[in-house]
């Protein structure tokens, strides 16, 4: 059996999957990149992927999924920074990219340096979009034209969501394409991980495949207020409801695919912000009581999974 894990986007909310991983890490103890055949990630979630599989030198993971919790509870006010004077060029976001990515890029070389995906303990699909070529592009570690792809670079393409960051200008293949996160078409990269997967093991008949979200968006949208939206006010809650929705889709299709060999680990946002970019000291304790909650609420599935992973 070839196992599969695939985590959502999510800006900050990454948080929850990652403490998600270190509860499965201790139960097993055994280190999340070593239990998998293909780890598959979006915007967050590809960071995530990126960081459970760079190898320590030795052949082992250098981060655990709590070392890479981390990364939101301590670093995640100076990925989502912004001087006085950016908030006023940017009128708030609305002429202009609403953070410098230098920040973002400062903490993905602290946790990559020069490190190529092809150099990863394990497989690893990581989404993003090409908007000069209008194309989806999926960096794939053991393709021949990416396996070079550094992965600070592969991150900062696919956590380049449209108007929080500008595009990423990545080296792939002797090209450079401009790219920005991969959640504007595919969140929940988990169908597209469960195809990648069939073909790489083509004589294989049985798959296992996680996936694991950063908290499901329930802040309705009234319609009173929406209707007289125009393109401004529509930017931020468009692009909620295309990850969410994204999402959901993925999650229906892989229950009919793979039946009890699929399991979904999400959680609906009762207390913590879904704004991606909330990096408040209150709004990551809320994190970590979502994510508490869904350990709580999902311990069988939780154990299911471990036993899997055994």
């Amino acid at each position: 059996m070839k196992r599969i894990l695939s985590i959502d986007g999510g800006g900050i909310r990454g948080l929850i999957p990652a403490l998600v991983l270190a509860e499965i890490e201790s139960r097993t103890g055994r280190a999340v990149g070593q239990c998998f055949d293909l780890i598959a990630g979006t915007s967050t979630g590809g960071i995530l992927a990126m960081g459970l599989t760079r190898d320590d030198g030795n052949g082992k993971p250098r981060f655990s999924a709590g070392d890479l919790a981390d990364i939101y509870q301590t670093r995640g006010k100076e990925i989502f920074s912004r001087s006085l004077w950016k908030g006023a060029a940017s009128l708030g976001g609305l002429a202009d990219e609403t953070y410098s990515h230098k920040g973002l890029e400062k903490v993905l070389e602290a946790y990559f340096g020069d490190d190529p995906m092809g150099a990863g303990l394990t497989r690893l699909l990581i989404t993003s979009y090409d908007i000069q070529n209008r194309t989806p592009v999926f960096l794939k570690s053991w393709k021949e034209d990416h396996r070079s792809v550094q992965m600070k670079h592969a991150a900062r393409a696919t956590s380049a969501a449209p108007s929080y960051f500008e595009p990423a200008l990545t080296p792939i293949g002797g090209a450079t394409k401009a790219l920005i996160d991969g959640g504007i078409f595919i969140n929940s990269p988990s169908v597209s991980a469960y195809a990648e997967a069939k073909k790489i093991f083509p004589d294989e008949t049985e798959f296992f495949l996680l996936s694991l979200g950063t908290g499901e968006l329930i802040r309705p949208i009234d319609y009173n207020e929406a209707r007289d939206w125009g393109k401004v006010g529509w930017l931020a809650p468009l692009l909620s409801c295309m990850f969410d929705g994204a999402a959901d889709a993925a999650n229906y299709q892989m229950k009919m695919f793979l039946g009890k060999h699929y399991i979904r680990l999400q959680t609906n946002l009762a207390v913590a912000s879904d704004d991606m970019d909330n990096a408040t000291n209150g709004n990551i304790e809320n994190l970590k009581a979502e994510a508490k909650k869904l350990l709580k609420t999902h311990k069988v599935e939780i154990q299911t999974v471990c036993d899997w992973l055994q």
